[in-house]
């Protein structure tokens, strides 16, 4: 199943540089391995903001938030989920 997620990150204004620096570094690892892995299939940054949009390719929704509640940043999200499914109209083999 695919799904697009919304991510809207708010770190504490006074929370520890280090913390924050080590959060990210893990969050960044994790993201990556899970990217290699097909299950999160795409992710980009909105311009401006500390967010992101992503398109996760999961077994099920809470496959899906069992993924998101692992992200080392997740206490510390804002985040919306869409189900997604193939548009009829698509060229793309590949849509699930």
């Amino acid at each position: 199943m695919l799904f697009h997620v919304e991510m809207t990150v708010n770190l504490p204004s006074d929370m520890d540089a280090e913390r924050a620096a080590r959060l990210k570094s893990d969050e960044k690892a994790m993201s990556q391995k899970l990217q290699q892995e097909g299950v999160w299939r795409h992710l980009w940054r909105i311009a401006g903001r500390y967010a992101n949009i992503s398109v996760f390719d999961v077994e099920s929704p809470a496959h899906l938030h069992d993924v998101l509640s692992q992200l080392p940043l997740f206490p510390y999200m804002d985040v919306e989920v869409r189900a997604l499914c193939r548009h009829a109209s698509s060229i793309h083999d590949d849509d699930r």
